[in-house]
């Protein structure tokens, strides 16, 4: 199969890119690939990060044509011309938030009628989380012109059929993403630390139970009532709260609450982006992977943290339950509960949880392959 894959990829950054760059490197084994990526993403104006470039060493197994422009229509023709003389089977848009609306609609619409090629769009995000009053008449009016949808989660694909009834959608686990980690030599996850060595080039104590915040700072993952959690964990177990992520909230508030709380030993804050090669060292000295988010559809830190073998507590949003086991792979509260949150973290030490979920996650790492991803972009890829 000839397959055209729109997305961004390095030197981009985020797990949108970081999705491209593995979904490439997982079709390029099976199928005919041209990845077609962006030479200029977001404006300055429109990112809420300090850039959107991503500082890692760059991927050295997947090549990409690099030319989108939001803001120049010739490249979006460019993209439905290249694929018209590849012939492709397959067009593969990535779709996340409103913002490439224009861009989609054109693309979708000149391949379907020109090219005569199939259009599936892969939704991360079929409607984004802080919603404005015209992304769901932009989300319908771009997914309109795909053939075949592909989500990852319910919610989504409930979403999906709401905007496009009759829509041809399947539901697939968001893959695992450590493979992005392990495709460069030089990460730390080609040979990750042990815990004990990781910590000490954190300058974190041996002892301390580690609880893992990782990713972006927004005010839907609830970091807040994660800090909130922890003066209950301290008066229960010796523990350590490591945030790791760029904030792209004020982190003035979050900074005071844990002055307020006492917290300033106990909290150690990473605020930027953390490229590939650093990120297993903080997953290697986590004992666990805290996710308190108050709204989600699913989530590509859960799927680090699996690939990675570590456990997670999350709350009962979005996708989320779907993909963690409560007990089993890891532990479910509800959201914006800071209470059951810290007793799940006690529980999950004080009951020695840490073992056996790691086994559970290692024997169900078949669960989030890439090639079932694969089978059903391959199943909705006919006609």
């Amino acid at each position: 199969m000839r397959c055209v894959l729109v997305g961004p990829t390095y030197p981009f950054r985020g797990g949108i890119a970081h999705y491209s760059t593995l979904l490439c490197q997982a079709l390029s084994q099976r199928h005919q690939v041209e990845f077609i990526s962006f030479r200029r993403q977001y404006p300055r104006w429109l990112f809420p990060g300090r850039t959107d470039r991503d500082p890692s060493q760059p991927p050295p197994t997947v090549r990409a044509r690099r030319i989108l422009d939001p803001f120049d229509p010739w490249t979006w023709l460019q993209v439905a011309r290249r694929t018209r003389e590849l012939e492709a089977d397959l067009l593969l848009l990535q779709w996340w938030v409103p913002f490439w609306a224009p861009a989609w609609w054109s693309i979708a619409r000149l391949t379907r009628y020109w090219a005569r090629t199939r259009v599936l769009f892969i939704c991360h995000n079929v409607l984004p989380h802080e919603q404005r009053w015209q992304d769901r008449r932009l989300a319908r009016w771009v997914l309109n012109q795909g053939q075949a949808f592909i989500v990852h989660s319910e919610r989504d694909r409930q979403d999906l059929v709401e905007l496009i009834p009759g829509a041809s959608v399947k539901r697939a686990f968001l893959p695992t993403y450590e493979g992005l980690l392990g495709m460069n030599p030089r990460t730390l996850l080609y040979k990750p630390p042990q815990p004990s060595e990781a910590r000490k080039r954190l300058g974190l104590g041996a002892e301390a139970a580690v609880i893992l915040f990782f990713g972006f700072v927004r005010e839907y993952k609830g970091l807040r009532y994660l800090i909130e959690a922890m003066p209950h964990i301290l008066s229960r177990l010796d523990a350590h709260l490591l945030v790791v992520g760029e904030f792209w909230d004020d982190p003035d508030p979050y900074r005071r609450k844990i002055a307020e709380l006492g917290l300033e030993h106990r909290t150690t804050i990473v605020d930027r982006y953390v490229p590939d090669e650093e990120a297993g060292l903080y997953f290697a000295a986590a004992d666990l992977v805290a996710l308190p988010y108050v709204d989600a559809t699913q989530s590509a830190v859960v799927q680090l943290a699996f690939g990675l073998g570590v456990p997670v507590v999350t709350t009962r949003v979005g996708g989320l339950a779907e993909v963690v086991q409560d007990g089993v792979t890891g532990l479910l509260v509800p959201a914006r509960q800071s209470a059951a949150l810290a007793e799940a973290v006690v529980r999950f030490f004080d009951e020695g949880l840490g073992p056996s979920l790691r086994d559970n996650i290692r024997a169900q790492a078949d669960r989030f392959s890439w090639d079932r991803l694969l089978a059903i972009i391959e199943e909705l890829a006919r006609p």
